[in-house]
């Protein structure tokens, strides 16, 4: 085999909070009908690496069920496949541990090249361009990369390269620099000089950005560049950056298309029927997914399978995940609902102009956007605020949420 790839899916996603209770970031499900995973497990199909290792760890079932046997992206082959990595009597402490930890699943595939990749991005990449400028420059590490704003360098792995490309300096997550190009968390090693590293390295929260890399260029004799990738990528690990990515995917241009005939993302799609549109009903700009009922307005927003929007109701700016029931002349403005949440008449989430951030979690919350758990139940003729957190749990006594308010 040339290239095994591994998928690095094991992350909490603390900062979605609410959203990442019950699932890990990668499962979770993005433009209505996908999960974030998806992109990664089609950009391999489509760049032809059909031999993959996912490395799961927080929440796995939701991953798993989504996953199963890989049919969806064509990878329950009979000579490769899709194998789930969970811990076993151990828990993964870093990047680099989790793949320590696996060097026996990657022996026995005994590749050549080992790819690896992060679950939790939404981006489209033909990995075999990545793999030809390796074999070109006789490297034995090659990182994707992609220039960031100056401002958000303290979030990535920032390095320097030479005219040829080669990294010479590397720093994680550094406060500032005067080199803005951001490593994309994606690794191709020679598996010789992975597993040679990892051993090497003594480490237990042994992790590619603190370690690895940093070890791997302070080692003069290892050829490590870098690949520049110009195209669409975007980290969605924030209420913020999922509210705003998904509702990009509405806009006339998109600089992600997901209609793309010549490079699909594929998904395990739910047996649902066509998507109802009563005679009332008005959507503008939005993404609407199948299994939907649409009888009153939305706009702007993005409808996951078998949600149902009453009459008179109207969605806006807003991100309604599956299987949420909308009742009659309810508005909702701003807001993300996780999946199976029930809104009674005449409700109103995202009510005001207040803006007071989230009491508890200020930094999670503070431009605007209320975000409700699933399963949870708002009650008629209630109005909710901005930047609240509403929990399934809360027993409502009262009919007016304030801004900035945490019902648990």
């Amino acid at each position: 085999m040339e290239t095994l790839a591994l998928i690095l899916a094991g992350g909490k996603g603390t900062r979605l909070d609410i959203l990442s209770q019950r699932r890990s970031k990668p499962a979770m499900p993005f433009a209505g009908k996908f999960r974030i995973i998806d992109f990664t497990l089609s950009n391999c199909t489509q760049s032809g690496i059909y031999d993959i290792g996912i490395l799961t760890q927080y929440l796995p079932l939701s991953l798993n069920e989504h996953i199963g046997s890989g049919k969806p992206w064509d990878l329950d082959r009979r000579d490769s496949g899709v194998t789930l990595l969970q811990p076993h009597n151990y828990w993964y402490l870093g990047t680099a541990d989790a793949v320590l930890k696996n060097l026996e699943f990657i022996a026995r595939r005994d590749p050549k090249y080992v790819l690896i990749l992060s679950g939790d991005h939404i981006y489209k990449m033909d990995y075999r361009k990545m793999i030809e400028l390796h074999k070109e420059k006789n490297a034995t590490l090659t990182i994707a990369t992609q220039p960031v704003p100056l401002s958000e360098v303290s979030r990535f792995g920032i390095m320097s390269i030479n005219a040829d490309g080669e990294i010479i300096e590397f720093e994680e997550k550094p406060k500032k620099s005067k080199s803005n190009l951001a490593s994309m968390g994606i690794y191709l090693f020679n598996f010789d000089l992975l597993k040679k590293v990892l051993l090497d390295v003594k480490q237990d929260d042994l992790d590619f950005g603190k370690h690895i890399i940093p070890h791997l260029i302070q080692t003069t004799e290892k050829q490590v560049y870098a690949y520049q990738f110009s195209d669409y990528w975007m980290d969605v690990g924030t209420y913020d950056s999922y509210l705003d990515t998904n509702l990009a995917m509405t806009n006339d241009f998109t600089e992600l298309d997901l209609y793309d005939p010549t490079w699909k993302v594929y998904t395990k799609s739910e047996d649902l029927p066509p998507v109802k549109v009563g005679s009332d009903a008005r959507i503008q700009n939005s993404l609407v997914s199948n299994g939907c009922v649409i009888e009153g307005t939305v706009i702007n927003s993005v409808l996951s399978p078998g949600v149902r929007v009453g009459k008179g109701s109207v969605i806006k700016d807003s991100v309604i995940l599956n299987n949420v029931i909308i009742s009659s002349d309810v508005t909702i403005q701003k807001s993300i609902l996780d999946k199976k949440v029930t809104v009674g008449r005449n409700a109103f989430i995202g009510y005001g102009n207040d803006f007071t951030p989230n009491r508890e979690k200020p930094d999670l919350l503070s431009t605007g956007i209320t975000v409700i758990e699933k399963g949870a139940i708002i009650p008629s003729n209630t109005n909710i605020g901005r930047n609240c957190r509403i929990f399934k749990t809360h027993k409502f006594t009262t009919k007016d949420v304030p801004s900035g308010s945490t019902l648990e």
